[in-house]
This record gives C-alpha cells, structure tokens and sequence, in this order.
C-alpha cells in the first residue's frame, strides 16, 4: 500500500460516499462553508427553498464583500436579507467592511484538515492553511449547509516541489505566475496541485494562500499547502494555536505529475493582456507608461503585502500619470495599518484608500481610463472585467506594483536598492466585533426573513424530455469566460438577485442581440470551443440561460465548476468526440438531440443532428449514476426534493 498525499488524506477522511478512485465520484462531508454576497443571496434563497431549518456544517459564515457599492436599494436589500437568512439559519454574518471572505477566512476560522467549499471559485485560498478548500456553486453550498455531500470526481494529484529562497523583490506572486506559465490555464482541470519542498517553509501562511488562490487560474480543483510550524505561528499569531494540526504527504506518496521550480531562479512577472498565464517578465515588457496601480484582492492584500507596499511608498509621491488605489483585505489589516502609521505613508504618498472589499477585482468601481493600462495585484485580467472594455490589465505583485506607481512606468522593483524586510508580527490585533453571531434555536422561529423588491424567485429547471430540437442560438471560441457568459461590473452585481433582469446582459459580450434572440426563439443550444465557462464559480452563468431557455451546451471542453453548475441547474453539458466537428456548426444551424433522455438514463451513444446540413457528430458525456439522476430530475434543486 503506497503513502497518501495530503489531499487523499483529508478526502479519505471525509468521504461519505464512493472511494478514494481517481476518475470517479465521490461525496465528502463538509465542515465549513462560505458565501459572498455576489452569489450567497442566491444560495440562501435555495437553501430557504430546501426547507431546512438551521445549517449542519460545524461553521458557515456568510460574508459581504462584492457588492458594497450602494448606488441605490438593491445591494442594501440583499445584505438585508442574507443578514436575516443568516441569524436565521445559524450562519455567521460578516458585515460590509470586515473585509474579504478569503482574507478574512484565512485570519480567522480556516482550520488545517478540515473540508470548505464556498460560492467563490478562490474559495482555494484556504489551501494556504492546509485545507482542502473548494470553490463550488451556490446550489452545491447550500445542499452542504443542509448536511448534504458535496461531490466530487477524485482528481488527480500534481506535486509542486519549491527548492530554495526568493531572491529580494521576489514575491509568492511570481511562483503562481510561473506555475501558470507552466501549465496554462486549462492545465489545472481534474487536478489538485500540492506544495513541498524545502522551499515551503520560506514561505509564510498569506504567502502560501496567494499561491493557492490564483490555482483557480489553473482550473484546479484546489491548491494545498502542508500545515507545519509556519502554519502553527500564524495561527497562534491570530490567537487560535488550539486550531492547528501537523499535516503533510507521506514519504511515499505518489503523484501523477511533478513540477520542479527554483524559488531563487525566479524574477519578478506579470500577466499580459487578457489572460492570467500570458506570463512575462518585468524585464522583457519593458518600462510602458501605467496609468493606474490597484493593490489588494483576495490575492494580495495580508499584513505583509500592505506592509511591503507602505515601505516602497514611505516619503514618496505617487507619478502624476497614476491613479494609485489600495485596498486593504479586512479590518484586521486596515486597523493594523492605522494603528502603526503604515496606512499615514500611503495616504501622504497620494494613495487611494479603498475599504476593505473586492472592489476593482470584480469591477465594482476603479475602472481605468479607455485604453489605459492598469497594474493589479489581483488574479484575473479577463477583457472587459475591469469595468474598461479596452483597458490592458497586467497582473503583477504588490512589489512590482508599487514601484510602478511611484516611476509611473513598468518597473522591476530590483532597480530601487535594498528590498524592504517586513516581519509576520508575532500577535495580530483581534477583533471580532463585525462578525455578527446566529439567534440560537430557540429564538430561531421569531426572526423574519426580510425579502426586497429586486429579489425574484430563481429559475428551476425541467425535467429532461425525450429529444431537445433548437437552433445553435450562440457560437463561442475558446476559454469563454464566466464573465462573458454573465458579467460583472458595478451596473450589473446589484442585479444578482434578480434573474430576469439580469438576463438582458447575458452573453451580450460575444453578441448583443443573445438575450433577445432567446426570448424570441424560446429556446436555444449554445456552442462552445474548450475551457468552456472558465473563471469565477457564479452559478448565474448556468441560471440566466436556463431562465432564457439554453437546454444544453455542447463545447470541446469545460471548466470544472461551471459543468457541474450547467448540471445543478438540469442544462446538459456534451463535448465533441471529434473536435473538428465544433468547425461545421454554424450560429444559426437547427440542431436535434434524439432520445436524449432514454439514451442518458441508459448510457447509450448520444449523437448531434444538425438538420440544416444534413449531418450528424458524436458527443460525449460522462455522468455520475447522481448527475445523472439530477438531469433527468431538471437539476439538482429537483433532485434533491424528490429525494427529500
């Protein structure tokens, strides 16, 4: 018998139904969970639809952190109402300005070997603390806060073995960019990515949780770290020492793939226009004009970074050429900040101070000049997500980013001399007033739930019939976006909520009349090329097409969170057996799928008609015995009444 990895170890732990086989599905039980306010007000309105009382995970904490820009009763309403769901249902309510869910998360409940899976798809930040944190649908949370399973297919296991020590002006950044370089952004798919090597334990715990969260970026299913001293100190640090517990591979443990990377060989990088793995070096982009910096995200706004951005800035001035906007990660840090004259030098510096929130990640407000080239320490840079559609957004380290605020060019911060050294301070300032606690059970009946008016029921799937007959409503390419299905952007989030208005904006990226040739059709299939719904876990990208009537999605390949979200939702995802067939679909073609029901329920050949040419392409699916029950139910809202 071979040694286990880490993941295998906690999954074996965990695991309520199925076995620990690579390649097949799995349920594990869930300790914790999270929502952020941009899906959570969807996931509790599903989870009320359930009819369970109070959660049964050990911890739910719902947070908001999205949709803090209040330009109207919209985003209010729904802080309201999750707020109410939240005391409710005995989940914990983290209050507009407490910070970031990932952030705040890590700081303060992530415990080593326990399970997560939170409505974010960086939820995987947690891997930092050696979780084995998931980022999942909304739907999928809330069967977990019902004391359902979350299901998995047992990935594979790639093993990322960190030798030797950054070099000055070399951040954790660089490491995930260099992975990402490596392994692009679909290499990730059906894969867990575990750290090791001596080079680990250079690496503090928010160091780690940056590395974890951009392994989103790679279509993991998670990143995770050991749990060692390192992992001890800053729990101890945050006041909760009693929460650790060694955890790391076996010996002999066996991986399906192997990545070596040299900490010291690395420089400071960043991500090109418009996607996370276009990696280049500082050096090799050359000094091009900045003309916005943003610092922050779930990614890069710890003690440290904010710290390392304070020391750069100290008796400088921000270039006239940029708008430098800075975004701490919770209170914990703002206060920390404050409290030692660090967030005095930035502010004197000319920076923007920005609450603790998403903020310009998901759009919501700091959209950058037309053209303009934006400097973010965040994790995405998909075209249009800044707010700007023609913007040029580069991914880089709080290092890289502060230089380049203070030159007003793309600078290597190795040209500025000596690196800051900033220490993990040995206790944080703890605070956990904004952290509002649940009524108990038995003053549970007495609290109401407070609905708004942009609050609308959500669409419910149908149960699967015999054949589906629709036209190619919509043709996409390659590495379609979460955020092309279903933008972001502070117009739309306060719309979350609100399915039906929400679906005037649905696709209307790839093409402004989608929305409107859905309503006048009925009903539709959509075409895809691979790494199909790519990006964020919003669950919206599978519920404004079902509401619009998308029966199915055919592609060359999907992402893992948005298939199994196109699933919950009863829209059935197929992949072309033959990619080259994806070329002879024209937008416009009349397609059928005969016996489609019939043939999933008894896992016969499934073909593609297309009626407008006259031919025929084998599609291929592969679903769970429970995905498929949840298809044939119309989803998994359907199925799990049924079973209920």
């Amino acid at each position: 018998m071979m040694g286990y990895t880490i993941s295998e170890k906690i999954i074996k732990n965990h695991i309520v139904d199925g076995e620990l086989v690579k390649g097949t599905e799995a349920g594990i039980r869930i300790d914790q969970t999270l929502t952020q306010d941009a899906t959570g007000t969807m996931a509790y309105l599903e989870f009320e639809a359930m009819g369970v009382k109070r959660v049964k995970t050990e911890l739910s904490v719902a947070y908001v952190d999205h949709n803090t820009l209040q330009t109207g009763f919209e985003n209010a309403d729904d802080h309201r109402f999750i707020q109410s769901c939240a005391k409710k249902r005995g989940v914990r309510y983290s209050r507009p300005g407490n910070g970031i869910c990932h952030q705040v998360h890590l700081e303060r409940f992530g415990i080593p070997g326990k399970t997560l899976i939170g409505s974010d798809s960086h939820t995987p930040t947690g891997g930092g603390i050696g979780m084995l944190a998931i980022g999942a649908g909304g739907l999928d949370v809330a069967v977990a806060m019902g004391g359902g399973a979350y299901y998995i297919t047992i990935p594979k296991t790639v093993k990322v073995e960190l030798k030797g020590k950054l070099s000055p002006w070399v951040a954790a950044k660089d490491v995930i960019l260099e992975v990402l370089r490596i392994m692009s952004v679909k290499g990730g798919v059906g894969k867990i990515i575990e750290y090791c090597g001596e080079g680990v334990k250079t690496l503090t715990v928010p160091e780690r949780a940056t590395i974890t969260n951009m392994g989103a970026e790679l279509g993991a299913t998670t990143s995770v770290f050991p749990s060692d001293e390192i992992t001890r100190e800053f729990l101890k640090a945050q006041g909760r020492e009693e929460d650790y517990v060694e955890l790391s591979a076996d010996e002999d443990a066996v991986y399906d793939e192997e990545i070596v990377i040299d900490l010291s060989s690395l420089k400071p990088m960043a991500a090109c226009p418009h996607m996370p793995d276009r990696v280049k070096t500082v050096e090799e982009i050359g000094e091009i004009t900045v003309d916005q910096v943003c610092i922050g995200s779930c990614t890069n706004s710890s003690y440290v970074d904010m710290m390392k951005v304070a020391a750069i800035l100290k008796g400088k001035k921000v270039a006239p050429n940029v708008s430098l906007a800075i975004a701490p990660g919770s209170m914990q840090v703002l206060h920390m900040l404050a409290t030692n004259g660090a967030l005095a030098d930035m502010i004197a510096a000319g920076a923007r101070i920005l609450e603790s929130a998403c903020g310009p990640c998901i759009g919501m407000g700091q959209s950058p000049n037309s053209k303009g080239v934006s400097l973010r320490t965040f994790n995405r840079n998909f075209e249009g997500r800044s707010g700007t559609a023609d913007a040029g957004i580069y991914l880089v380290s709080p290092e890289v980013a502060a230089a380049s605020a203070i030159t007003g060019v793309f600078t290597d911060p190795r040209k500025l001399g000596e690196a800051p050294v900033i220490e993990m301070p040995e206790k944080f300032d703890i605070n956990d007033s904004m952290v509002l606690l649940p009524a108990s059970e038995e003053e549970a009946d007495a609290v109401e739930v407070k609905y708004g008016p942009n609050i609308k029921p959500f669409p419910v799937g149908e149960a699967l019939g015999k054949k589906i007959e629709a036209k190619a409503i919509l043709k996409v390419g390659d590495n379609i976006t979460t955020d092309h299905i279903m933008p972001a952007g502070a117009k739309i989030l306060p719309y979350r909520s609100n399915i039906p208005f929400l679906s005037n904006f649905c696709f209307r990226q790839c093409d402004e009349n989608f929305a409107e040739n859905c309503k006048k059709e009925g009903k539709g299939i959509i075409i895809g090329g691979a790494n199909y719904g790519q990006g964020s876990s919003r669950e919206h990208a599978a519920l404004v097409p079902l509401y619009l009537g998308i029966k199915s999605v055919v592609a060359k390949s999907f992402a893992r969170i948005h298939q199994a979200n196109l699933i919950n939702a009863g829209i059935v995802p197929f992949t072309f057996v033959n990619a080259d067939d994806y070329d002879r679909i024209d937008q416009g073609d009349e397609l059928a799928i005969e016996n489609i029901k019939d043939s999933i329920k008894n896992k016969l050949d499934i073909t593609l008609k297309n009626i407008t040419k006259n031919e025929s392409y084998p599609l291929a699916y592969e679903f769970s015995e429970r995905q498929t029950d949840m298809i044939l139910a119309g989803g998994l809202l359907n199925y799990t009444r049924d079973k209920v």
